[in-house]
């Protein structure tokens, strides 16, 4: 193990564990390792909200710079949600709800290399899937109810290019998925059960060698948007977007802070948009 790459060119952990931006894979690979070589990092997320909050942490491990394996934990504080549901079905196992999310995640590099090529047009390309299981607690019930499963694989291909000349990389994934609200409630519904591929854009720029910033946008599948239920509109899922900075003042940590615009979550209780902070730390080799 050399730690052949850039600071920063193996990206940071998304929060579903696999290597790229904070929402979004990346072709690139977790670590630092090259060509025969191992690397891996292990991070720890935080993101709050006005009304809720989500911590994650996991590990990505990677051979040769072309296959990575990662796996992540997500947990869920559903804030005033849980309440309004305790009131309105009469439960009281719905205060203070948590949901609960475990991902296994595969990524190979099929084509292209972000670093060595950075001189061309060529991009680096990865496949990758990540299986999700979802752990909803009393609200499985009801999420079934919908139509929605508590497990479910998601498909994508990402394109990353770095201009390291002009210090800018941009990345575009585009993932198949049924997953409800990444899928912390469930995959797929009644009504809206097939995969739909959404795209997902990361642009960053590198002040220096240890320091990114920039932009990320997802789109999401909005899968429960017809369910009457709990009203029309009452569980609308928006897109999510961040701004970031990215710092690493050594190949073994780095910092991550944004502001998180996640949309509507749940607007049949809390009609406000849930923006704030997100914050992540990664260790690396």
């Amino acid at each position: 193990m050399h730690s052949g790459k850039l600071l920063l060119t193996g990206g940071v952990s998304s929060i579903d564990g696999a290597a790229g931006g904070g929402l979004t894979p990346w072709a690139v690979t977790g670590g630092y390792g090259t060509a025969g070589e191992f690397g891996g990092s292990a991070f720890a997320t935080r993101v709050k909200t006005q009304d809720y909050g989500l911590t994650g942490y996991g590990v990505a491990i990677a051979w040769d710079d072309r296959f990575e394996l990662s796996l992540a934990h997500q947990d869920f504080d559903t804030g005033p949600v849980g309440g309004a549901l305790a009131g309105v079905l009469g439960d009281p196992s719905f205060n203070d709800l948590r949901l609960k999310q475990d991902i296994v995640g595969l990524k190979v590099r099929v084509a292209g290399d972000a670093v060595l090529d950075s001189d061309r047009w060529m991009p680096q390309v990865a496949v990758g899937l990540q299986h999700k299981k979802a752990h909803a607690g009393p609200l499985a019930d009801v999420l079934t109810a919908f139509g929605a499963k508590d497990s479910g694989t998601d498909l994508y291909v990402s394109a990353t290019k770095l201009f390291l000349g002009q210090g800018v990389l941009v990345n575009l994934t585009l993932r198949a998925t049924k997953a409800n609200q990444n899928g912390l409630l469930g995959f797929g519904a009644t009504e809206h059960d097939r995969y739909r591929v959404q795209p997902e854009l990361s642009l960053a720029y590198l002040f220096s060698k240890r320091i990114a910033a920039g932009i990320e946008y997802r789109a999401k599948p909005d899968n429960l948007r017809d369910n009457s239920a709990l009203g029309a509109g009452a569980l609308k899922e928006d897109d999510w977007a961040d701004l970031f900075v990215a710092w690493a003042p050594c190949k073994s940590f780095s910092l991550t802070a944004a502001y998180a615009d996640l949309g509507k979550i749940v607007p049949g209780v809390v009609t406000r948009r849930q923006t704030g902070a997100y914050v992540s730390a990664q260790i690396a080799f």
